[in-house]
């Protein structure tokens, strides 16, 4: 994970621990909130983690009122 800034390596180890209990769907400012992080911070690198990561699938999933996130693992 050196290709990863610090805050990206605490927003993809979470990701990866949540996808690995079975939780799919993930909203910016719930994972800012476990992580420590502002929900701007995540909200911002979401896209770029869903390019650059290879392990794990990061996609847009929908838009209400905030963007849902589906996450997967590869």
């Amino acid at each position: 994970m050196t290709d990863y800034s610090d805050e990206e390596q605490r927003i993809i180890s979470y990701l990866r621990e949540s996808a690995a209990r079975g939780e799919q769907y993930f909203r910016a400012k719930n994972i800012a909130k476990a992580i420590g992080l502002s929900s701007k911070q995540v909200g911002v690198r979401l896209p770029h983690l869903a390019e650059k990561t290879e392990d794990i699938d990061i996609e847009k999933w929908g838009r209400a009122r905030s963007t849902t996130w589906k996450v997967t693992m590869s």
